[in-house]
């Protein structure tokens, strides 16, 4: 499937230095910072460098470098947050118009600190 990315989109801007953040952790390949509306006291954007618009695209076609260093980025970051087994989180990533994707770049989110409830309400 070809993806069509918007290198106009507001995670390209702030990969780019246009628009400023509150950096949690930047490595070669990763970009995560706060979310400017957080749902949970921990509420962490992580990003790829890369063009991706979705996760699918992101693990069909980044580079092996760029795939660990991402992964691992969100271990650190959940390490750091004092995420555990016992107290949990949640991950989550938007993508196409049915998965409500607002911006089309590939990010995926970290929400921790709280019970967050049920993650999609059960059909009427």
């Amino acid at each position: 499937m070809p993806y069509s990315y918007d290198d106009q989109n507001i995670f390209a801007k702030i990969l780019r230095g246009e628009i400023p953040n509150n950096t949690v952790i930047e490595t070669d390949h990763t970009l995560a910072f706060a979310d400017i509306h957080p749902q949970a006291p921990t509420h962490v954007l992580v990003i790829p460098k890369g063009a991706y618009v979705t996760y699918e695209h992101f693990a069909a076609e980044a580079s092996d470098a760029e795939i660990l260093d991402f992964t691992r980025t969100v271990a650190k970051i959940c390490a750091g947050a004092g995420i555990t087994q016992d107290n949990g989180a949640r991950y989550i990533s938007n993508a196409g118009p049915h998965g409500v994707q607002e911006v089309p770049h590939f990010h995926l989110h970290i929400l921790a600190g709280r019970t967050m409830g049920r993650m999609v309400a059960p059909e009427a």
